[in-house]
């Protein structure tokens, strides 16, 4: 299989800004392969249009991954020094750092702006070369006077000098807006888009069709967040976001590892259960501070570990909203693996995606329960199938209003089984997990402050041998220390990428977590466990106090005291394991009615 997608682009029309004295005109041009879609209008609210649309074009510029330095400033320092070298000598010398320095690739290509005209609204969506940051901006009709629309999907015209000179748009000037593809045509343009890159677009797609807590926020909430972010570096982990969620209290952020508390003062916790959720790669949000003068509300959807975190930025009635999403992932990490894997809808979804495709087709926007009820069909299957339509790029989830949108993102749908695995050695992975081989964990080791430490056996029955992967997971969900018998590892370690051992290895674990977590609800499922540790939280005025309860077959062990500080323990043992399970299960729930928060529980 190919590595890239072949996108044709066509652009008649230049993306460009004519200020004049008394107004400014811009045009955006989009792709004319796609057939008509335009629009064309005055802008009502010239600062919040510039802004809002800056904010997502910084979205579309980030990129956060490791930036080595130049090696010809490297060489031309040694020159300068006085070493003496000929040119061919250098050269070689270049090229050999090139080769070992060198091999993360950057993409070619990335998709532009994909511009989205519909009857209800103009929208615009971007995602960042490093795959770790999305943007929808939603611009209603109310937003324009003398609207005309040509309704359909295209991708956006952008250049570094179009971007550069919107910025300076003045915001006192009246803005008349044209998106268009009308012009002199120009020669059809073949770029060619990562696979990976674009897997990760359409799966950031498919996330936003879960269910998960949502926190509200009000603007100085996340005016009080950047500026700690701005005017405080941290130099050790946890670099996280804590989220405290009790129902029916106000959201409650904790910024690590300074343990700044932050009393929001959105609207009270609307969920059933309290709960503690931690995000982290908190540096992006910087890039909302632009936005920020105009937003009304913010709602922050949190769907779990290892999976994007939606925030919305509602600009107020009548005015749009923007969708920022930050992935749990890097184009570079292959931790959160199993998070793409929960993603990935089963097969039988097909026959009725192609219904609910042709249904919102009809429709237009609509709600999961109105879809639920035209397709005549169990939630758990529409759900499916919204998913897999999502990741075709037929479909995607507006979280402002709650509604399905049909939305093209290319010109024929992506074939999903082409972007099921992130890489051979993935798909290797996903082998083993289903037949060809057997995954034992066989140990988990808890490091307390410095993660988990997992041990595990892979037997591939191809191959006729056991592998005994291995590796450690921070606190921030990363993999540390990753070691296996295999030759790929021994060859190159990890700089090539995890082997299939460790990728299965890892795929087990978070599938065992989420089986473990829905299985210690019931009777049956405590029965089996005969080891487990949980963390339960209290915030006592300034001070977080903090019980981590162990079950380790005959022994209950709990460690207590304000987080940060040396707590006490107490050790248990009892004459069998079934006491000692119940012992254990007593005091999970005593912590609970006395008003601790379970920081182990998932999100979903």
């Amino acid at each position: 299989m190919s590595a890239v997608r072949d996108v044709k682009v066509q652009y008649a029309a230049a993306s460009g800004l004519k200020a004049q004295d008394n107004r400014a005109e811009v045009t955006l041009g989009v792709d004319g392969s796609r057939g008509p879609v335009g629009l064309r209008g005055t802008v009502k609210a010239p600062a919040l249009f510039r802004d809002a649309l800056m904010t997502a074009f910084d979205v579309l510029g980030s990129d956060l991954r490791y930036k080595r330095k130049d090696l010809a400033t490297y060489l031309a320092y040694l020159t300068k020094q006085g070493k003496k070298a000929t040119k061919e000598i250098w050269e070689a010398q270049k090229k050999f750092l090139e080769q070992q320095l060198g091999n993360e690739e950057q993409p070619k290509h990335v998709l532009e702006p994909v511009v989205t005209v519909s009857p209800d609204e103009l929208s615009l969506e971007v995602f960042s070369r490093d795959e770790s940051s999305y943007a929808r901006l939603s611009l209603p009709s109310a937003v324009f006077e003398n609207r005309e629309a040509a309704h359909g999907t295209a991708t956006l015209n952008l250049d570094e000098a179009f971007v550069a000179r919107f910025e300076r748009m003045r915001s006192w000037q009246p803005v008349s807006l044209e998106v268009t593809n009308r012009g002199e045509a120009t020669a059809a343009q073949t770029k060619q888009i990562p696979w990976a890159w674009l897997r990760n677009f359409v799966q950031v797609q498919s996330a936003a069709t879960l269910p998960g807590a949502v926190a509200e926020l009000a603007p100085i909430d996340l005016y009080n967040l950047l500026f700690v972010l701005r005017t405080r570096a941290a130099k050790k982990p946890p670099r996280g976001l804590r989220f405290e969620l009790v129902p029916g209290a106000q959201p409650r952020i904790v910024i690590e590892p300074f343990d700044i508390v932050l009393e929001c003062h959105g609207a009270p916790y609307a969920g059933k259960t309290p709960r503690v959720v931690r995000i982290f790669g908190r540096q992006r949000l910087l890039s909302l501070g632009r936005a920020l003068p105009h937003v009304k509300a913010i709602k922050v959807h949190l769907l779990g570990a290892g999976l994007p975190v939606f925030w919305t930025l509602d600009f107020g009635a009548d005015r749009g909203a923007l969708t920022v999403g930050y992935t749990g992932w890097t184009d570079s990490g292959w931790s959160s693996a199993s998070a793409f894997d929960a993603l990935m809808p089963p097969a039988s979804a097909e026959a009725l995606s192609e219904k609910a495709h042709g249904t919102l087709l009809t429709r237009g926007p609509t709600s999961f329960d109105e879809l639920v009820k035209a397709l005549n069909a169990p939630a758990k299957d529409v759900r499916a199938a919204l998913q897999l339509e999502c990741l075709k790029g037929r479909v995607l989830f507006d979280l402002v209003k709650g509604v399905y949108r049909p939305r093209q993102l290319l010109d024929t749908p992506i074939d999903v089984s082409l972007i099921r695995y992130g890489g051979e050695r993935e798909k290797l992975a996903h082998r083993l997990l289903d037949g060809a081989g057997s995954v034992k964990l066989t140990k988990t080791h808890d490091l307390g402050s410095e993660g988990t430490e997992l041990s595990g056996e892979v037997e591939d029955l191809e191959a006729r041998r056991t592998f005994t992967p291995g590796f450690t997971l921070d606190p921030e969900g990363r993999v540390r220390g990753a070691s296996c018998t295999c030759l790929h590892f021994k060859r190159s370690g990890t700089r090539e990428g995890p082997c299939e051992h460790l990728l299965a290895l890892r795929l087990f674990h978070q599938r065992r977590q989420l089986h473990d977590e829905a299985a210690r609800l019931t009777p049956e499922g405590r029965a089996l466990i005969r080891a487990e540790t949980r963390t339960y939280v209290r915030r006592q005025g300034n001070k977080e106090l903090v019980y981590r309860v162990s079950l380790d077959d005959k022994l209950v062990r709990v460690l207590w005291g304000p987080r940060n500080q040396e707590p006490r323990q107490q050790r248990t043992w009892f004459d069998s394991d079934s006491q000692a399970r119940d012992a254990y299960f007593a005091r999970l729930e005593s912590l609970s009615t006395e008003g601790f928060i379970d920081a182990d529980s998932q999100v979903g």
